[in-house]
């Protein structure tokens, strides 16, 4: 094969084939050159993946494939994706921040967990298509905590806690005009559901003084009569064998709206007591707080499911515990 000539320099050069080329020499002459190139991985038909991944093939000493993306990301102009979670202080907030976001797949979940009940709306849902549907993020949200009322916040966080006589006076003195007298129909529903006694406001007013009066002192005897009514029997510490008898009513009414600025509710509480090393802890009983709650919070999902026209359910979204 006759050699070929430079053009440039007028020198003759050998053919390649003079020179033995095997696949370890190419290895090395491989590994000598440096630089980056930049190459294309094709991913078509793969779930969830873009037609196509960008990497850089580096050459050199230590050969590698990296992916470009942390530098793609440095001159991004905006989030590739929504994410976050925003907090409406409002029903109507809550309503306008979801139809500002909302795709034709977003869906709004409802908590209705009567101690602290909340509407999400998951604007990223999963896609509701046949066989499933196209997974989504699930990472834009937006999310509205019932504003509960201080006023029954402060019951419910005593519900069910035993408390001193001196504690439980001063929290029925303080919480007094949140009591309400039973009507006929509640007296006599609650009388025969509960086989006790319902006490009026004055009734409970005039426990919670005795309890007072009777702070010091031990308790001498308590019995359950047979009409429900709890008598408790106190010996005075400064008075010889003198004591007091009060009257414990079973359960009182409580004419409170759960929510701020909310309607009010009636609500039967029961209340109860027991003897520990001659003391008497107190502690109340809220009968059923869930139903109001449960109801309100379902009356409210409706209306969102209208002012949105989103797909609604009841409970918690992916990711929420």
């Amino acid at each position: 094969m006759a050699a070929k000539t430079d053009a440039t320099a007028g020198e003759k050069l050998p053919e390649l084939s003079t020179f033995p080329l095997d696949l370890e020499t190419a290895a090395t002459l491989g590994a000598e050159a440096k630089g980056v190139e930049l190459a294309t991985i094709v991913t078509d038909g793969l779930t969830g993946l873009p037609v196509s991944v960008p990497i850089a093939l580096k050459r050199g000493e230590h050969p590698a494939v990296e992916s470009v993306q942390r530098h793609l990301e440095e001159y991004r102009l905006f989030p590739k994706r929504k994410a976050g979670t925003a907090q409406a202080q409002t029903f109507d907030a809550f309503c306008a921040l979801v139809n500002r976001h909302r795709t034709e797949h977003s869906a709004i979940f409802a908590d209705a967990a009567w101690q602290k009940p909340s509407l999400t709306a998951v604007i990223d849902y999963h896609h509701a298509e046949e066989n499933g549907g196209q997974a989504d993020f699930c990472q834009h949200r937006i999310r509205y905590d019932f504003p509960l009322s201080e006023e029954w916040q402060a019951w419910i966080g005593q519900n069910g806690q035993a408390m001193s006589q001196q504690d439980f006076a001063w929290f029925l003195e303080d919480r007094v005009a949140e009591l309400s007298a039973p009507t006929d129909v509640e007296k006599t529903q609650l009388e025969h559901q509960f086989q006790t006694t319902v006490a009026t406001p004055a009734q409970v007013v005039e426990l919670s003084r005795g309890l007072t009066v009777a702070v010091a002192s031990s308790v001498k005897a308590h019995t359950t009569l047979q009409t429900g009514e709890g008598s408790i029997q106190f010996d005075e510490t400064h008075n010889d064998g003198a004591g007091q008898k009060l009257k414990v009513p079973g359960i009182f009414i409580l004419d409170i709206a759960p929510f701020f600025m909310g309607d009010k509710i009636r609500v039967p509480v029961r209340l109860r007591y027991r003897v520990r090393e001659g003391k008497v802890m107190w502690f109340y009983q809220i009968y059923r707080p869930d139903l109001a709650i449960t109801e309100h919070v379902r009356h409210t999902l409706f209306d969102a499911r209208e002012n949105t026209g989103l797909p609604t359910y009841e409970g918690k979204p992916e990711g929420e515990r």
